[in-house]
């Protein structure tokens, strides 16, 4: 059953790291090809040589192996894997997990892993019987990871309870009895809930121009390419899509533009808007009705107090003064209007302190979370059509969800057509549970 399979092995800080040896001498002997990624805590228990002469394959543990701007991809990872398994899983590990905490390689690989997980818990009896640990783990199996129960026995600590990781011959054989089977529910299953069949979804794209005069106006580089292909990939899960642009030269794909090239999937109405006070508008009016927001228009933040009705003339030797107003502010105020049911997703378009001004806009427009690129990432943002972003959500109030209650996954550079399928992944596992 494992012949020719991929499985990613997670190992952490546990006594039982050692049993992990005879783990992989199993799933290889079965004809599996076994890449193992350890956190930091694991290579105290058991050094990467070791397991590295076992696998024939390099350890990933860190992000960044090498200073030459070479990276390990967790993406990469969770597209190749057949399953993961980790074993031994602590406590830690496991609250991590639960909660989306991505600080080290291995949990950046698990929440990006499109195959099958299967989890082998080791720790002492009363971390395992603590009622976090307890919580953690039914909120790992209703996630669809699968739990392999640890037994009853002597533990590290001289003390016997249940807590002991299950026998490597066992993990082994019950990964093999369940792989082929968990992988068809597993892709039925994510199939199901990354579509966006019978939703509502509004999406704000491009830049908005601020008159001054009639020849004249303020306005931003924004090409509204992201927010195009963001469109394209919720009507192609089934989603009716209002896509609300500004001024842009774009066109949707032949499928969407031509009503009878449609072959099954959703429908985008387009609206097109100019300034921020129209987009405004155009939002407020059709957020009402949708299911979710994204809003990754870049909108002036400012206008012209007053727009002349005639084409200013210059006036030599002399300066020239306009004096702007705030726009009302888009996010900020669909974020008072969401209801319980609705999600909001904005985007960040940074220069500095990117993190920082990411989470306070996160929490100040109350968005469900937020896309964060740089004009730091060169080749990437207005015009181009690669971007490179991070997602973050979370609580800031909430000190469990991480540092700062926040959670955040970083993902490769790369098309905007496949940045908009990650940023779409996500929406949709959060409007489908």
């Amino acid at each position: 059953m494992l012949k020719g399979k991929k499985i990613v092995l997670g190992i952490t800080g546990s006594i039982a790291a050692y049993k992990s040896c005879l783990i992989i001498r199993e799933l290889v002997k079965r004809g599996a090809e076994v890449q193992i990624v350890i956190t930091p805590a694991g290579k105290e228990f058991i050094t990467p040589i070791t397991l590295s002469a076992l696998t024939q394959k390099p350890v990933i543990s860190d992000f960044f192996s090498q200073r030459d701007g070479t990276w390990h991809s967790h993406v990469a990872l969770g597209l190749w894997a057949d399953a993961m398994l980790i074993a031994p899983c602590t406590a830690a590990t496991l609250g991590k997990m639960a909660n989306g905490v991505a600080d080290n390689m291995l949990i950046t690989t698990y929440l990006s892993m499109k195959a099958p997980v299967f989890i082998a818990p080791a720790m002492d009896l009363d971390m395992y019987a603590h009622p976090t640990t307890q919580q953690n783990l039914e909120r790992l199996r209703s996630f669809g990871n699968h739990i392999i129960e640890p037994q009853s026995g002597f533990l590290a600590s001289g003390l016997e309870g249940k807590g002991r990781m299950e026998e490597p011959e066992k993990i082994v054989e019950f990964l093999s009895e369940k792989i082929i089977v968990k992988s068809e529910e597993f892709a039925s299953a994510s199939s199901n809930a990354l579509e966006l069949r019978s939703k509502k979804i509004m999406i704000t794209a491009g830049p908005t121009y601020e008159k001054i005069d009639p020849v004249r106006f303020i306005g931003n580089y924004s090409s509204g390419k992201m927010g195009f292909a963001l469109a394209e990939e919720c009507a192609r899960r089934g989603a009716e899509v209002t896509l609300i642009a500004g001024p842009v030269a774009l066109k949707l794909s032949e499928e969407f533009e031509v009503p009878e090239a449609n072959k099954g999937h959703g429908v985008i109405h387009r609206i097109n808007v100019e300034s921020c006070l129209e987009m405004h508008d155009a939002a407020v009016e059709h957020f009402a009705h949708a299911d979710a927001a994204i809003l990754c228009a870049a909108v002036a933040d400012y206008r012209p107090a007053e727009a002349a009705t005639q084409k200013i003339k210059r006036d030599d030797g002399g300066d020239m003064t306009l004096r702007l107003v705030p726009n009302p502010d888009i996010a900020a105020e669909l974020g008072k209007m969401k209801r319980e049911d609705q999600l909001l997703v904005g985007f960040a378009l940074e220069t500095n302190d990117e993190q920082m001004n990411a989470e306070k806009k996160l929490k100040k427009k109350n968005l469900d979370f937020i896309v964060l690129n740089s004009l730091r990432n060169e080749g990437t943002c207005f015009r181009s059509d690669e971007n490179q972003i991070s997602i973050i959500s979370g609580n800031l109030d909430d000190k469990t969800s991480g540092t700062n209650g926040i959670s955040r996954t970083d993902y490769p550079k790369k098309p905007k057509s496949e940045v908009a399928a990650d940023i779409i992944d996500e929406l949709a596992r959060r409007l489908n549970n």
